[in-house]
């Protein structure tokens, strides 16, 4: 089903970016009831940096 990792070189500036869209994704999934732990994996992941 998943392909091969792609591995993304990105600046510090970048990582914020994701970080804060991926917080307004997660807010609105909250607001829906819906689950969120793609985006909290995503977030965790981006927290390794």
């Amino acid at each position: 089903m998943f392909g091969d990792k792609v591995k993304l070189k990105m600046t510090p500036e970048e990582i914020k970016i994701m970080v804060y869209a991926l917080n307004e994704l997660r807010n609105k999934l909250i607001e829906e009831n819906r689950y969120t732990d793609a985006v909290d994996d995503l977030l965790l992941r981006l927290c390794d940096c």
